[in-house]
Order: structure tokens, then C-alpha cells, then sequence
């Protein structure tokens, strides 16, 4: 008998003042069997980092030629692309040439340090692409914190996040290994 994805529910409450961002979204996300709490968790923390309107998750880990988050225009172009992990050069080439913008967000530790030295200097060419790195300490404790029902406050300044509910604070610095040319 096949296993069924587990449908989670998280508001986020976005106040991202370097942006000049500020709302509330109501998600559902679809937990495919194979993915990690971490990974769903990394996914809605991506959502809050590019939260726009039209920002969506993908089809997930069960279509491989989706990214994990995309926005599209009116038009149904893609503008943004995102994808979580250490994808290859070629899905990042692909994802290059189909939309305005691509990010990939790494958050593997010591993984994501190898990926980008085998990966670094061919996505280098790619002015549409920017790369950020979570430390695998905060990626953990957010991945504790998965829940059915799951409701956060996400507050971003001056490239420093600030997530937090009735329960916990969690605080973390992205790093850019490599940021899109403006």
C-alpha cells in the first residue's frame, strides 16, 4: 500500500522590514513520506524569505522537474524559482534559463560546504542565481518544531531572522555562498 503525504497548516505572520514586506499567510503544505521534518520545515522558511503574493510550493519531491517553490507572473512565467538541498548543475542551468530569478537554499552542514566546492565555480556564470546556506544546528531545531498545526511569527532585518511562537525562539543568519547580480 502506497504512503500518503501528511498535510500540515502553518500561518506566518511575515514582517520583513529589509523588504518593506509585511503580511499573513495561511499555508497547507504537503508532507511527501520521504521528506524530513527539516526539509518541510527549510521549505516554509524559504516561503517566509521570498514571501510574495504569488509565491506557491511546487509539486514537491514527487515531480522532479518542479522546483520546491515558484512565483509566476500573470502571464504564468516563472520569476522565481527556489529549490532546497544541493541540486546538480544541470537542473540549476535549466532553472537559470527558465526564470527571471533562482535560488537555492543549502542546509545539509558539512554536505552543502562539499556541494559548493564541486558546484561553485560552474554555477559562477549564472547571474540569476543565488545561493544561501543554513547552519545545520538551526536547521535541527527547526525541525523539531514541526507540528500539524503550526502558527509563526517570522521577522527579518538587517539579514537576521527571528522565528517565533508561544513556545520558542529561534534566531539565524543566512549566509550567501553567492547573490543574483541586481
Amino acid at each position: 500500500m502506497a504512503l500518503t503525504a501528511t498535510i500540515r497548516k502553518a500561518e506566518l505572520q511575515i514582517s520583513d522590514m529589509d523588504r518593506g514586506y509585511y503580511a499573513t499567510h495561511n499555508l497547507t503544505l504537503a508532507q511527501h513520506p520521504s521528506e524530513t521534518d527539516e526539509r518541510l520545515m527549510v521549505r516554509l522558511l524559504a516561503f517566509a524569505l521570498n514571501a510574495e503574493d504569488r509565491l506557491e510550493f511546487g509539486k514537491g519531491l514527487s515531480s522532479e522537474d518542479d522546483p520546491d517553490l515558484l512565483e509566476l507572473d500573470y502571464t504564468g512565467d516563472i520569476l522565481q524559482w527556489i529549490d532546497l538541498g544541493h541540486p546538480d548543475e544541470s537542473r540549476v542551468r535549466k532553472a537559470c534559463n527558465r526564470s527571471r530569478r533562482v535560488q537555492i537554499i543549502n542546509y545539509g552542514g558539512n554536505a552543502s560546504d562539499i556541494w559548493w566546492q564541486k558546484q561553485g565555480k560552474h554555477l559562477a556564470r549564472f547571474n540569476n542565481l543565488s545561493v544561501l546556506d543554513l547552519p545545520a544546528e538551526f536547521v535541527e531545531r527547526w525541525g523539531e518544531q514541526v507540528q500539524r498545526a503550526m502558527r509563526w511569527s517570522v521577522l527579518i532585518q538587517d539579514g537576521e531572522v527571528q522565528i517565533l511562537n508561544d513556545q520558542i525562539q529561534l534566531d539565524v543568519i543566512p549566509a550567501w555562498r553567492k547573490r543574483a547580480a541586481e
